[in-house]
C-alpha cells in the first residue's frame, strides 16, 4: 500500500499514511488530532549507477552478418 506524506497546517508536524491510492487526497487528520492537513508533493529520486551498454554489433560487408534475409544481400 502506498505511503503518502501530509503536513499539519495548526501544528506544523509533517506525518506519513499508508492508505490505498483511491484515498490518497482524502483528509487526513494529524497525530495531534487537528484537521487542517495538507498532502505534500512527494518526489521520487532514482539514483546509481550501471554500466554502459553494449554497442551492438556492426554488419560486416562479407555476409554472415544477420541484415534482414538471414545475412545475405537482399536483391
Amino acid at each position: 500500500m502506498p505511503r503518502y506524506e501530509y503536513r499539519c497546517r495548526t501544528c506544523g508536524d509533517t506525518f506519513e499514511l499508508s492508505r490505498p491510492m483511491a484515498e490518497s487526497s482524502a483528509p487526513a487528520a494529524c497525530p495531534a488530532g487537528h484537521d487542517d492537513t495538507v498532502k505534500l508533493l512527494s518526489t521520487v529520486a532514482v539514483a546509481g549507477s550501471a554500466p554502459a551498454p553494449a554497442p551492438a554489433p556492426r554488419a560486416s560487408g562479407g555476409g554472415g552478418g544477420g541484415g534482414c534475409c538471414g545475412g545475405g544481400c537482399c536483391g
